[in-house]
């Protein structure tokens, strides 16, 4: 019978809310808006309420307002329970009736009073969510700033990234291989900067030897300058021989003077030809001494072999070896361009006069 009772309380309390919606012909539509804010075919143009929608601000407005219709609808629900319970408990008969006591009213009040201080705790962490949420704002707020910067400087890279590797493509259809790798590029640069210390070691020889040639063309100097002095003594000598004779300047002798030089010069050349042998018919022998030119004193003298060597048929200047040279420092290029400029002109005096000379050079520079 109770049970009976009670559905019939729940149909009539739904009959009576679907009276009170249907009196007040709300516009309520909560499912239907559901379905269409989230379907993603939903019109855009047709309807203006639901283009309207879009907005954030019409939307909240329109939740604010439903929001309140519900609890107003809530409290009438209620309301409307209890009177009709009220009714049906006075109208009902006594045996029918629910019996309510006091100890149940003390029931109801504590589990109010339970309601209440749950809502309280509930309604004091919310402040503190609420205070909470305020506190961390500017921080999220900050960090999000970060972050959209950080996503951009991502981006900014990630355009770079791609530039740079369009570029290295560019440079490698360029560049076709084989390529120069980063290892051989090490033992490169290391190769050249052997060969830099290397250098600069041989500038420094050189520097030393431009020194020393710098002095003993000093020493030439005052060694000519003794020289210019003796040749004037001997002209005035001469001049005053004849003058005590009573001859005139006999233009002969100057070259007479240059002659017997010359031959002087050339008679020491001569002396310094150590050893001298034919070979073959083709083939000479000459051994030479050098001595730097200008002589200087106390310098030890270079021993220098040159074969000449003639073809067999004309007899023309075929090739010129020379052994000694490299002691004075003369490259075997410089050997070489000395002997085929001379071939080319059957020059035999000129080859071997030019490698002595070139010997006598070097052999200054290096005493």
């Amino acid at each position: 019978m109770s049970s009976t009772t009670e559905h019939d309380q729940r149909l009539a309390a739904a009959q009576s809310l679907k009276a009170s919606f249907d009196a007040k012909k709300t516009t309520l539509r909560t499912l239907q808006n559901v379905r269409t804010f989230t379907s993603p075919n939903r019109p855009e143009d047709d309807d203006d309420e639901i283009s309207h929608s879009k907005d954030p601000a019409i939307i909240a407005a329109d939740v604010a307002a439903q929001t309140s219709f519900l609890r107003k609808l809530k409290f009438q629900y209620l309301e409307q329970n209890a009177k009709d319970k009220y009714v049906k408990t006075i109208v009902s008969d006594i045996d029918d009736a629910p019996i309510v006591t006091a100890d149940d009213n003390k029931a109801l009040a504590a589990s109010n009073e339970e309601l209440k201080q749950q809502l309280k705790v509930a309604k004091t962490s919310l402040a503190e969510s609420q205070d909470r949420i305020r506190q961390l704002a500017p921080e999220v707020d900050q960090q999000y700033r970060k972050a959209e910067k950080l996503t951009a400087y991502a981006a900014d890279l990630s355009q770079k990234i791609i530039d740079t590797r369009l570029a290295l493509t560019r440079l490698r259809q360029l560049h076709p291989k084989p390529r120069l790798t980063v290892p051989a590029a090490d033992a490169k640069l290391a190769e050249q900067v052997i060969d830099m210390q290397s250098l600069n070691d041989e500038l420094e020889d050189v520097q030393r030897q431009i020194n020393v040639v710098k002095e003993r063309v000093k020493g030439g100097m005052t060694h000519a300058e003794a020289l210019r002095n003796q040749r004037a003594e001997a002209e005035q000598a001469v001049r005053r021989w004849q003058g005590e004779r009573g001859e005139e300047d006999d233009g002969r002798l100057v070259p007479l003077y240059d002659w017997y030089t010359a031959s002087l010069a050339l008679h020491n050349k001569i002396f310094n030809l150590v050893e001298s042998e034919c070979v073959s018919e083709n083939e000479l022998r000459l051994v030479y001494d050098v001595e730097p030119s200008p002589p200087l004193p106390n310098t030890s003298k270079h021993r220098i072999a040159l074969r000449i060597i003639f073809e067999p048929t004309t007899h023309r200047l075929a090739s010129v070896q020379v052994t000694g040279a490299r002691e004075l420092g003369i490259s075997d290029l410089a050997l070489d361009e000395i002997v085929a400029a001379h071939v080319e002109k059957n020059d035999v005096r000129g080859v071997v006069a030019s490698i002595l000379s070139c010997a006598e050079t070097r052999a200054a520079q290096v005493q």
